[in-house]
Order: C-alpha cells, then structure tokens, then sequence
C-alpha cells in the first residue's frame, strides 16, 4: 500500500513544545505494545509560524531529508505546488508567542490555520483528514465552524488532548451504558491550557453513559479560594459542592498527593489542611472549580487545585453501586511525555483509514466548556446557561485508552 504523505502546519517547533511531541514521533517512532514502532507514515512537509531560541525544524529537516520546510501553510499543504500534495494534515497550534486577551485566554491562531488548510481543499477539490492538537479554537463560534467545515467538506477531523487516551491507573473504563448520577475531576494547572485537560479526561469517561452524550444545560466558575472552601465543605452538589466519597477516591488515586504532615503522604488531608495548601503563595497556579450539569442532569465538578495534588484522578458515582469508579489519568514524567504514545498512534489511526477513532464532538464541548467556564469566570463567577452547548453524540463502543 502507498504510505500517507502528511504536512504539520505548527505555531513553533522546540524542545517540549506539542510539536516536538508528536512529530519526533513521527520521525524517530515511539514505544507502542512492547516494542519501538515507527509510523508507516512519511511526514513530508512543515510550517511552522515562529522560530525562537532553540527551534527544531531545521535540524530535523536535515537529519530527514524527506522533510521539507516550506514558508506558508499552502505551499507546505501542496509540497511546493498548485494542487493539495499530501494525504492528511498535521495542526498543532499550541505553545508560541501570541498574545492574550482581556478575558485570559491566549490567542493561538488554530482557526486561522484551519482555514488556510481549508482553503487549500476547497481549491483543490479534494480534502484529506486532520488533526488539530487540543481544543479547536478560544472561540465557541469558530470551533463550531470548524467542525461543520468537516462536515461540509466530508473529511474526518479529530481533535483533543492526550488525557483521554493515556494510560489509566487501574486500567478500567466507564462500563458502556452505565448510570452515572455525578462525577469529579481533581486535577493540576490553570485555565485556558489545563481546564481543557481536566474536561476531556472526564467527557472520555461521562460519554459512555447510558444514553451516550446529551450537551450541558449551564455551567459555573471560581477562582477564589473561599469560593472554593466553602464547596469543600458543602458535602453535596445541591449545596454547591460535591459528594465527599468521590473528592476521597480521587485524592486516594493520586501518587502524588502534597504531603500534610511530617513529609508522608499516606493519610488523607483535612479541608483545613486542603486549605492551608491553597493559599500557599508557592503555588504557581490559582485553584479553579468548574461546575456544571448535563442536559440529562449528570453533575460535574471541576477541581484544578496544583499544590495539593499533582496530576488528574477521576471519580463517579454510578446508580445502583456502592462504592465510586474511580482512576488516575496517568502522565509520566517531562523527559519521557509517552502520554503523546497514545495521542500520536490515533492520529496514524485517522490517516491510515481515513477515520477518526473519536468522535470530533468530545473536543467541540469541551472546547465550549472551557470557554464557557472562562466567561464564567470574567463575569465573576455568574451561573451561564449554555443553549449552545447542545452537543450530543454516542462514543465508540472499544475503550480508546492506552490498555496495552
């Protein structure tokens, strides 16, 4: 069979960078299933739109001549030419020096890529599958357009982050089907980068519930930390907080819980304790609660509290089962990132078949969550209704986490 052709329009190529994640994939492999595989993919085209202290493409352009560097998103997309050249696209628009607005969120220009690439297709009358790394844009308008651009073009488009499909402590899924009444993500990072994060790795698990996904009616924000005490005290959701048993099983699922008392981790914090390590001014990012309910009455609970844990459990409540599901999204450590295994091997998935192995609609409502909880956020915390958010879809039935 010919091996796909792929281009990778990216906002910079460098050390840690999304990029260099997923393309150096591409070119040296990675481990997958007990062994090193290199993609019977060929990446043969990059743009990349900043190049600062430390940029990669140029190095690797030389170690695989293959890879050619081309200066705009259409020339990458038809390798120099006229017509579309390549047989998916790569869209990796994170990291780089964009600006940001007055609401917080950083500007990365995914839209804008988009329709570049886009505008290649419809002037080549042909389309190819993409990827687009993260959420598809900062703009609930433009996500939505993005997708229906899919639509009216008919190529697969998969989006989203490495947390849905990284490995899990245990290895367990959302039984397909199942009743879940509440769920609860506990997790590290800020808005607009880790929220996104937090989202999908609970959306990965929520959709499979009976009914599949039905959108979500409204949503709330905090970041004040007496916000954010009082819900920890709440002792349920209709009180503004969540259900104790599910904040217990996601700080027993974490391995790196900040330590309370004579440096050991083994006991489980207090809310005062909680507390004291929320308002550590050590902590380099605010605590952020997200809370909102689904359209078929699921509650979620966000929590981004870095510096009390240090990486994402999950836990839900399931009628008619006593004790919660509950998992840690597991992310091993910065120099190793093999969270990107999982997340490079479905976009080979979408070229190779010309599928995408996920539905697109995870990432457009987590897209609008995350958008929709920073409104939330610059209005004070104000409860939203979200109409727009009226997403529904049925997951695959395969669990699509890394189990191997």
């Amino acid at each position: 069979m010919k091996r796909p052709r792929i281009a990778a329009v990216v906002t910079e190529f460098r050390r840690y960078s999304h990029a260099q994640h997923i393309l150096d994939r591409y070119l040296y492999g990675y481990s997958w299933n007990g062994r090193h595989h290199v993609p019977d993919i060929d990446l043969v085209a990059v743009y990349t739109d900043q190049q600062p202290d430390g940029e990669l493409s140029r190095e690797r352009a030389k170690d695989f001549p293959r890879m050619k560097l081309y200066p705009t998103i259409a020339e990458a997309l038809c390798r120099g030419g006229r017509r579309l050249d390549v047989d998916g696209v790569l869209l990796i628009g994170e990291h780089g020096n964009y600006p940001t607005n007055k609401k917080g969120q950083r500007l990365y220009p995914r839209y804008e890529f988009f329709q570049q690439i886009v505008n290649v297709f419809r002037e080549s009358n042909r389309s190819v599958p993409v990827f687009n790394d993260k959420h598809l844009s900062w703009n609930w308008d433009w996500a939505l357009e993005m997708v229906e651009t899919a639509r009216e073009l008919d190529f697969p488009l998969l989006a989203g982050s490495s947390l849905p499909v990284t490995r899990r402590i245990p290895q367990v899924d959302m039984p397909l089907g199942a009743r879940v009444e509440e769920a609860l993500c506990v997790a590290i990072g800020g808005v607009d980068g880790y929220d996104i994060h937090a989202l999908e790795a609970m959306q990965s698990m929520v959709e499979r519930r009976d009914g599949g996904e039905t959108g979500v009616e409204w949503i709330e924000a905090t970041t004040e930390v007496d916000a954010i005490v009082k819900a920890l005290a709440a002792g349920s959701f209709d009180q503004g907080g969540w259900d104790p048993t599910l904040f217990r099983a996601c700080l027993c699922r974490s391995h790196q819980l900040v330590p309370t008392r004579q440096g050991f981790n083994h006991t489980l914090p207090t809310n005062r304790q909680i507390e004291t390590l929320m308002r550590d001014p050590q902590n380099r990012n605010t605590p952020v609660l997200y809370r909102y309910q689904h359209r078929d009455g699921l509650r979620m609970n966000m929590l981004l509290i870095e510096g009390v844990v240090n990486d994402f459990t999950f836990a839900a409540r399931l009628t008619g089962h006593s004790k919660p599901l509950s998992v840690q999204m597991f992310l091993s450590p910065r120099e190793v990132c093999n969270f990107f295994n999982p997340l490079t091997h479905a976009t080979e998935t979408l070229f190779q078949t010309g599928q995408a192995p996920y539905p697109v609609e995870r990432t457009l409502l987590t897209t609008g969550l995350t958008a929709a909880g920073i409104e939330s956020l610059y209005r004070k915390g104000q409860r939203l209704k979200t109409p727009h958010l009226d997403v529904s879809y049925h997951p695959p039935q395969q669990s699509t986490y890394w189990s191997n």
